[in-house]
């Protein structure tokens, strides 16, 4: 253990403002000089039309507000008969009753940060709502695009969480937002949720959402060698099984891909699960019930298989792991949904099966702390500008702005934020 222990690199610890290294990180170079040094092949692929639709039309300034009502509308049917069909599955228990009560009064708390985002994401000409990447009930997603367009800008492919049930698109709008006012555009994808598909019509949704933003995205402004991939929570799941579902195609011979690996130039993962073995009892006790569980990840035969710690351990896909792109996780150490300890095995895994890896704890924060509740305190938070440096990495123009850049906005008011988190169910 102590030989396993000299090999990991230093872990990063945020408290309130601070920063504190290991003591040992002087060996070891630090993340943005690594990020920078790591060699990346890029793929650049040119497309002469989009997935099911003509020759790429040039961005609208505007959407249809009839067409995204529309939208909204078959989406609101289509959630209450699945939303039927999950209470079935779930059966009467009084966790998941508490939960949900405690999810309504957690929103409601927080209404002013939502009704402000909410406002923007349906108004706001630089949001490109609805983009169609796949054939499937809600194969879409939604692009976050920079004021400037003077140059190609570094794009975040966003995964957002929602316990494999609830996730949506549209989570990831603050967040989208926050980064295109720092020249990044984001795309958001949308995926099946549970019991619409199980998780393997999970990662083909996302892998195909991948696959059309890495191809087109260079229509939108976009830099097509400064792709990242991005998941919170069951959306950091999600994503890290794609990813290695595709560097495993690409390791086996013959076998046909519709992008790579090698375009991805880092991941980041916010307050996910990698190892789905050690959290099927935690996420039950938890009101997530094992049996349910189980059925979103079809039977408890295949949580190795959707379980990328595990997996990664393979010999027989080791060329597969080698092929990954830097692995950067973020995490609180106050998470109850899913512990931080989450993290640090899996970074402990992936480094010792040769990958690149680093983590970021930030003391106390819970599950929903970095994602909602700090951006919704305005001013800076440790999470967005870890990001955002890492982002902008090696742009010294970019790197300047962001220093000067202004605060960012309060949106909830500091005593419904603390509120919220007493009776926040995550």
């Amino acid at each position: 253990m102590a030989a396993t222990a000299d090999r990991l690199r230093p872990v990063v610890t945020f408290a309130g403002q601070g920063i504190r290294f290991d003591q040992d990180s002087a060996e070891t170079p630090p993340l943005l000089s690594r990020m920078l040094s790591y060699p990346i092949g890029i793929i650049h692929h040119q497309l002469s039309r989009r997935l099911g639709a003509g020759k790429p039309q040039p961005p609208r300034r505007q959407q249809s507000f009839s067409r995204d009502f529309g939208h909204a509308a078959a989406e609101t049917v289509l959630v209450t008969r699945l939303s039927f069909t999950l209470l079935r599955s779930l059966g009467v228990g009084y966790r998941w009753i508490v939960r949900l009560t405690a999810l309504a009064v957690y929103a409601i708390l927080l209404m002013p940060g939502f009704l402000q985002v909410m406002y923007d994401y349906f108004f706001s000409s630089q949001i490109r709502r609805n983009i169609i990447y796949g054939n499937q009930p809600r194969n879409c997603l939604d692009l976050y695009l920079p004021t400037n367009t003077d140059e190609k800008k570094p794009v975040v492919i966003f995964v957002s969480g929602g316990a494999w049930i609830i996730g949506n698109k549209a989570w990831g709008a603050l967040l989208g937002m926050q980064l295109a006012e720092r020249d990044v555009i984001v795309a958001s994808i949308d995926y099946r949720n549970f019991p619409q598909g199980t998780i393997s019509d999970m990662v083909t949704d996302v892998s195909q959402g991948i696959s059309f933003v890495c191809k087109n995205i260079a229509d939108y402004g976009g830099d097509p060698d400064r792709i990242f991939l991005m998941g919170q929570s069951a959306g950091a799941h999600i994503s890290v099984c794609a990813l290695l579902e595709q560097a495993i195609k690409e390791a086996g011979k013959g076998e046909s891909v519709d992008w790579s690996v090698s375009q991805m130039k880092a991941y980041f993962g916010l307050s996910g699960g990698y190892n789905l073995s050690k959290l099927v009892e935690h996420f039950d006790s938890r009101g997530l019930y094992r049996s349910l569980f189980l059925s979103i990840m079809e039977g408890e035969e295949s949580l190795a298989q959707f379980s990328p710690e595990i997996r990664i351990q393979d010999p027989s896909i080791r060329d597969a792991v080698s092929s990954l792109p830097p692995f950067v996780l973020f995490h609180g150490t106050g998470d109850y949904s899913i512990p931080s300890d989450a993290s640090k095995t899996f970074v402990e895994t992936l480094r010792n099966v040769g990958a690149q890896a680093n983590l970021f704890l930030y003391e106390g924060k819970t599950h929903t702390d970095l994602f909602l509740q700090d951006p919704f305190r305005g001013g800076s938070y440790e999470l967005f500008d870890q990001l955002v440096a890492i982002l902008h990495a090696g742009d010294e123009e970019a790197l300047a702005k962001d220093s000067m850049a202004p605060p960012k906005p309060r949106l909830v008011p500091e005593i419904l934020i603390r509120l919220a988190r007493m009776v926040s169910p995550f």
